[in-house]
């Protein structure tokens, strides 16, 4: 049984380490503050327990109880994680926690994190070292009034020269600064102050010591003051979807690639699974038939539409040989992908711009013969591929694989994706679920569709959609959003 003191970093989810994801992977309970990302909190498994104690401005969660929360967790559980913002021991209150823990005989493991005090300015283009400008740099805070009057000597962090990063002191910042000038700082010094730091909400504001009493703040915020603060190595703001909120409507446990692509590109990304995945209906009988009609050679072809269905049917097939007598057609690349942990590779794959159901159609070969086709797919889906092919002369069984479900989309998230930017559909299910779940009135100003198939399901819905991507790929589809909203601006 171990407690792990985790630093969840500044808040951007990408600076969280590996080793922090590992043991968030397996946690059984997880106690995590208000600032966590939810999607830090989904890394653990879904049984794992959540404990919020955020210590929330006016209604703070007293360190004695989250020490007491540890201590309980940490003798029932095997793996508790304590999910602190920045670095457990910078100005985290890790010491206090593993204080408790040892002391009550509570085993416990720190995880270092990235701390906001050189994240943040990085992500606002400000170094906190340069050469001419600083070579050392003061970690303080600004939190407490005991800390600001008594335990600070400001007047010495003035003289003594070099940046310093003055973390949670948005509330005392006008003493703060008039105490830096008061030992000696040039009032025209400059101050970066950044808020929400590596976050796509970040703002900063650039202006001289003697005017960040006048500034309007509020926390959270970083305030870099020194000479680096002056420098504008702006990378992070400057990302083509920078602040934009985007909804990825893929189902939860798919939607992770897309929302990596988005959120690399500046996106705050708001992901909504408006449709859930079971397995079929018949639990599985049909797919084994369908395994048993391979063994046999029923079979010319096995079509797949989609990567769940390769897993749903493949997760069957004992031994790979048995599909030696069949030949394998792959919507797109993605599916073709998902045959490799398989050992399988397809022997016809739609090519860029194609990958949608009917170019797969159009290049499959005609039938000598009798021939049969197994396509095994959704519950609910388009007939493309079996019209088409039973139109060729191909004999199609249709088998169900798993099923598409409408997922529920809470209020409170309806009302954040109305007041989005824009929305990206990947596939026709995802338009007609998000419609069930939610409904029009909810959709952003800019849809975006990842083909024609998926767009034309959309405008038959009363959709308009603002672009469709060049093919079906997360980067195209990424691409398409940036470009629909920077048209959508001018």
């Amino acid at each position: 049984m171990t407690v792990f003191l985790v630093g969840a970093g500044p808040g951007d989810p990408g600076l969280l380490t590996l080793r922090a994801a590992e043991v968030l992977g397996r946690a059984d309970a997880v106690v995590h503050d208000r600032l966590a990302d939810p999607r830090l909190l989904s890394l653990a498994p879904p049984g794992a327990a959540m404990h919020d104690v955020g210590k929330a401005p006016g209604g703070p969660v007293r360190q004695e109880e989250i020490d007491q929360l540890l201590v309980r967790l940490g003798r029932v559980h095997q793996t508790v994680v304590r999910l602190k913002g920045g670095d457990p021991f910078v100005f985290g209150r890790g010491g206090e926690e593993a204080v408790a823990l040892g002391a009550a005989g509570v085993p416990y493991e720190v995880v270092p994190g990235v701390t906001s005090a050189i994240a943040v300015p990085a992500y606002a283009g400000v170094p906190v070292t340069h050469r001419g400008l600083a070579t050392s740099f003061t970690v303080v805070t600004g939190h407490s009034r005991h800390a600001v009057d008594r335990e600070t000597d400001w007047e010495s962090l003035a003289r003594a020269g070099g940046t310093i990063v003055i973390l949670m002191g948005v509330a005392h910042r006008a003493e703060i600064a008039a105490r830096l000038m008061a030992g000696g700082l040039d009032p025209a010094t400059p101050v970066a102050a950044v808020h929400w730091g590596t976050r796509p909400e970040q703002t900063t504001d650039r202006v001289r010591l003697d005017q960040l009493a006048s500034t309007p703040l509020e926390p959270p915020v970083t305030i870099v003051v020194g000479q680096v603060a002056g420098l504008e190595l702006a990378w992070y703001e400057r990302r083509p979807l920078f602040a934009k909120r985007v909804v990825v409507t893929r189902a939860r446990e798919s939607a992770s690639q897309l929302s990596s692509r988005l959120s690399e590109m500046g996106a705050r990304v708001i992901e909504v699974p408006t449709i859930r995945f079971e397995g079929p209906a018949d639990g599985g009988a049909a797919l084994e038939q369908a395994v048993a009609g391979i063994a046999a050679g029923s079979y010319r072809w096995v079509v797949f539409t989609s990567a769940r269905a390769v897993d749903a049917l493949l997760e069957r097939v004992a031994d790979a040989r048995l599909l030696a007598g069949c030949s394998i057609a792959a919507v797109g690349p993605a599916t073709a992908a998902a045959l490799g942990p398989y050992r399988l590779v397809a022997d016809l794959v739609a090519p860029a711009g194609r990958r949608e159901a009917a170019g797969l159609v159009d290049l499959f070969p005609a039938p000598s013969g009798s021939g049969r086709v197994l396509f095994p797919r959704a519950t609910r889906g388009r007939e493309t591929v079996v019209e088409g092919l039973a139109a060729a002369g191909w004999q199609v069984d249709l088998v169900e694989a798993y099923q598409t479900l409408t997922a529920e989309v809470p209020e409170a998230l309806r009302q954040e994706v109305a007041a989005a930017d824009a929305i990206c559909f990947t596939a026709s299910s995802t338009v007609t679920g998000f419609l069930e779940a939610a409904g029009a009135q909810a959709l952003p100003p800019v849809v975006v569709c990842i083909g024609p198939v998926t767009a034309a399901t959309a405008r038959e819905a009363g959709v308009t959609v603002s672009s469709v991507a060049e093919d079906a790929s997360v980067a195209s589809l990424a691409d398409a959003v940036a470009a629909a909203l920077s048209a959508h601006r001018s």
